[in-house]
């Protein structure tokens, strides 16, 4: 028989994305219902489809660390380290001594340094390989958000990063959930970052047709569940969650915002890039995760949808969600973030485990915004265009991924 696990709560939140810099910033604005998405500024894109995305503005990364370091880091790694900066002091949570070695940290991303990767080929290509810069693989590699937040705050304890598309930023908190439950760690820095708005990610994905191409009204280019959605918006940023055993948080008197309750991982097993009709491998996923929490249908009063605003997937959640809840799907609100951030890829989940966190601990369920005209088998409470109060006992956060992985965090309201 498996000994109890121990409780995970959530005691700080650190983000940098298209919506704000810093958690309260990016929260009053989701609760306004406000777009994150505008026109490209990091390259030329004229000859591109798409030409928004929802990019990172008015950030300062000397806030957080010199200038030799931001000329020597992707920016996936930069903001990794500002959003840790911000969760950790939001936390309260000092690392030292040898709770240093239970502290650990794991910080998904999709792409990592795609933007590094590229100016490096353009060096080599144009200069030759004597002019590549020693610090090229460094800052490409997409676990060194992971390792650069480790040495930067001391965390000695597990390390790793999570590579699952865009379940990345789900799939970090989820294992780092995990190794705290089973006395693995006590405390983990969590989350996802990408800054893959650059030339090769906006062409791949306008090859595939599978990017907004909405370019005269970025703010309402990401309308996930409405008839007239075109494509997903790209974004990027980062979303840091702060895990840690229930005990210790609150022995040392921590602000606690949530529990998490339960987790699960599942896949398609269907195609690289589209769901199943049904989008069965997200509702087993779903069903999974209820289990692991030890939570029926009815316990769950909002859900953070993967919702991309692409004709497949907010059609076949839709499904997936109302085949696992049924007659409760009624009762559910229902958004997507996305909305308003765009999709900020293997960052997505980690962001929306923020605003999930959020919602039970202000009793405020964000908005989709754009939801003018649901479409057709797009029929639950999407929340459309206005935040709405809500007292959450437990909210769900879906995130799926190319290659068919799928993820879900439940959180539950913490109570002692």
């Amino acid at each position: 028989m498996r000994s109890a696990r121990r409780r995970v709560v959530i005691t700080g939140l650190g983000t940098v994305n298209p919506l704000g810099n810093t958690a309260d910033e990016t929260w009053k604005n989701a609760c306004e219902g406000r777009s994150g998405i505008g026109p490209i500024t990091k390259f030329d894109v004229t000859h591109f489809k798409t030409t928004i995305a929802g990019e990172v503005r008015n950030f300062d990364p000397l806030a957080f660390m010199n200038a030799k370091e931001v000329r020597r880091l992707d920016n996936f790694i930069v903001y990794s380290l500002a959003s840790s900066a911000m969760a950790l002091e939001d936390a309260g949570l000092t690392i030292g001594g040898t709770s240093a070695e239970r502290v650990g940290v794991i910080i998904g991303s999709a792409i990592g340094g795609l933007a590094t990767i590229e100016r490096e080929l353009a060096v080599l290509a144009n200069e030759g390989p004597k002019k590549t810069s020693p610090f090229a693989v460094p800052a490409a590699l997409a676990n060194l958000a992971a390792g650069n937040v480790s040495i930067r705050f001391g965390a000695k304890g597990p390390i790793s990063c999570t590579v699952t598309a865009c379940a990345a930023g789900n799939s970090a908190i989820a294992d780092s959930f995990n190794l705290i439950a089973n006395d693995r760690a006590d405390a983990m820095i969590a989350g996802g970052s990408e800054a893959a708005i650059c030339p090769l990610t906006i062409a791949g994905f306008n090859a595939m047709r599978a990017l907004s191409t909405r370019n005269s009204e970025p703010a309402k280019a990401s309308r996930p569940f409405d008839k007239d959605r075109d494509g997903f918006v790209a974004g990027e940023g980062c979303g840091i969650v702060i895990l840690e055993e229930m005990t210790s948080a609150l022995n040392r008197g921590a602000r606690i915002y949530a529990e998490i309750a339960g987790t699960a991982s599942t896949s398609d097993a269907y195609h690289i890039a589209a769901p199943p009709e049904g989008h069965h491998g997200a509702a087993r996923c779903m069903k999974l995760a209820l289990d692991d929490a030890g939570m029926q249908p009815d316990a769950i009063d909002y859900i953070n949808a993967h919702g991309t605003s692409t004709p497949l997937n907010d059609i076949y959640e839709t499904q997936a969600i109302k085949h696992i809840f049924g007659e409760h799907s009624g009762r559910l609100v229902v958004s997507s973030t996305k909305s308003m951030t765009g999709h900020l890829l293997g960052a997505a989940g980690g962001i929306e485990a923020l605003f999930c966190v959020k919602a039970i601990h202000e009793g405020i369920i964000p908005p989709t915004i754009n939801l003018d005209n649901p479409d057709e088998g797009c029929s639950l409470d999407y929340a459309p265009h206005t935040a709405r109060k809500k007292d959450i006992r437990a909210a769900m956060s879906n995130s799926f991924g190319f290659g068919g992985v799928n993820s879900v965090i439940i959180f539950k309201k913490f109570e002692e």
